[in-house]
């Protein structure tokens, strides 16, 4: 149950079945703006607004032509993509299900299943000058854990796009309070010529989320064997 305050907010009542934590994930979502102007505008997700707001700073989508989009669901991103980019092909992969979008082809299975490359790379058709990844792992309260969760995701995205990119692409990846981790970003600045961190206006002030943006990849690399080290 909801009720209006004097403030113009709206207060949610804690209900028998709900967790204190729901009701304020619930309490927060009816009050943020951001919620409120992508259902005004038709966007499925106020995520849309990071992108749009990173393309402005960016340039990302401008020249776009091929794009993937990792972590598709609910479809937000690719909505800004098909909106700002409408000449651009877009392919998209999530393990859950998402309603279809015009001009999209989507995939849903895990993006770490060893047949996902192919099946993007053949609905695509062409490399893709940009590659998306809006992925986090599913939390398990483990601050720890689950950015090492949220990492090997990123770093899975991050060597897609350096296997895949044509030369000139850019590469954009959700991280965490901290940014991306050095090794990573040790391979990101040898195979771009741009490697910058931001946080969008529409990401809320108290989330420790970041993106990392590469830009003008520089052409192929080797992936290094797994195991070793030290």
């Amino acid at each position: 149950m909801t009720r209006g305050t004097g403030g113009g907010k709206v207060r949610v009542k804690t209900a028998r079945n709900r967790s204190a934590q729901s009701t304020r994930w619930l309490q927060r979502q009816l009050n943020d703006p951001y919620v409120k102007k992508a259902k005004a505008e038709g966007w499925r997700s106020r995520a849309a607004f990071k992108l749009i707001e990173l393309d402005e700073k960016f340039g990302l989508l401008k020249r776009a032509r091929a794009v993937v989009d990792l972590g598709i669901a609910p479809g937000g991103w690719a909505q800004v993509v098909r909106k700002q980019a409408p000449q651009a092909k877009v392919v998209g992969i999530d393990l859950l299900p998402v309603d279809p979008i015009e001009g999209v082809a989507i995939f849903e299975m895990d993006f770490l299943d060893p047949a996902a490359d192919a099946l993007l790379a053949e609905a695509l058709g062409d490399a893709p000058d940009l590659v998306l990844s809006d992925m986090a792992a599913n939390t398990v309260g483990h601050a720890q854990t689950d950015h090492l969760r949220t990492m090997g995701l990123v770093e899975a995205a991050a060597w897609f796009a350096i296997e895949h990119l044509k030369p000139d692409g850019a590469f954009v990846a959700k991280v965490f309070a901290g940014g991306t981790d050095q090794d990573l970003l040790a391979v990101l600045k040898r195979n771009f010529a741009t490697v910058k961190h931001a946080k969008p206006p529409a990401s809320r002030k108290g989330s420790s989320e970041w993106y990392v943006i590469a830009q003008g990849f520089k052409g192929r690399a080797e992936k290094p064997a797994a195991g070793g080290g030290g």
